[in-house]
């Protein structure tokens, strides 16, 4: 029996470490051919400096230089003011290709949900099954993140702007790896994020996670001594709570997250 229990135990590990790292962005275990890691490695000669910076010159040439970063987001600041519609800044975001994380993105990931709702909700970035699919939160996060939705009477799926929800993130394009998204990168796409707060106009505003809160309120403490605690953004209230992946990797912190969730139907109900 207790070789039974082991066994159970370390597949149990074994699952979850694997939905760990599909969570984190690792898209595939193996590679096209074994590699062999204790066998002695080769140790390699380090190549001249001036013939190692050759190769690195062409394709950077392509990417957008810090020097002209600030032209970049003035561009995106032009494009965003210029949209009159969610169906435009959809639009200008497909022909947006100065961010460099649409060369390596499948797809262009906007929004979801009603675009009257009464709630919007921002994210930071979209994952594998977002890239893929085209839209926000569908993977495991996004549905915890819609059964904590319908626990508070709301669903991104409802017709009725009273019980519908908006929900987009503050990078519309997925980083390689899921990794953070650069200062640059963020600063790129704002622009159009703050031109969907404007044409959606919502009553209220729940930030899922640090980066959103971070960006639209200026905050500086981390998400757990934010979260809970209704701020104000340019006229409109502003919840900043943890951001789902955060607790499927912490299920104990789900008490916090439900406490806001709570929060929020009372303002609604209000």
């Amino acid at each position: 029996m207790t070789a039974g229990r082991d066994l159970e135990q370390k597949r149990r590990l074994v699952r979850q470490s694997l939905e760990w790292l599909i969570e984190m962005g690792a898209d595939e275990l193996i590679g096209e051919l074994p590699v062999d890691l204790l066998a002695p490695r080769e140790q390699k000669p380090a190549p001249p400096l001036r013939a190692a910076a050759a190769p690195f010159n062409e394709p950077r040439a392509s990417l957008p230089r810090a020097a002209s970063s600030e032209g970049v987001i003035s561009d995106a600041a032009g494009l965003a003011a210029a949209c009159a519609s969610l169906e435009e800044i959809s639009g200008a975001l497909q022909r947006f290709d100065a961010c460099p994380l649409q060369r390596t993105a499948t797809n262009l990931v906007f929004c979801d949900g009603h675009p009257k709702a009464r709630v919007m909700f921002i994210g930071e970035a979209p994952g594998r099954e977002e890239d893929e699919q085209g839209k926000p939160f569908v993977g495991r996060s996004g549905q915890l993140l819609d059964r904590m939705l319908s626990a508070i009477g709301l669903s991104r799926h409802a017709e009725d702007p009273a019980t519908s929800a908006f929900i987009s993130n503050v990078i519309y394009w997925r980083p390689p790896g899921n990794r953070k998204p650069t200062e640059a990168e963020t600063l790129m796409c704002m622009p159009f994020v703050l031109r969907t707060i404007e044409l959606m106009a919502p009553e209220f505003i729940v930030c899922l996670g640090a980066t959103p809160a971070q960006r639209l309120l200026g905050m500086t403490e981390g998400i757990l001594k934010a979260r809970g605690a209704w701020r104000n953004f340019r006229g409109t209230p502003v919840l900043p709570t943890l951001h789902p992946a955060y607790l499927l990797r912490q299920p104990a912190q789900k008490r916090l997250a439900w406490r806001d969730f709570l929060s929020l139907k009372r303002r609604l109900m209000a």
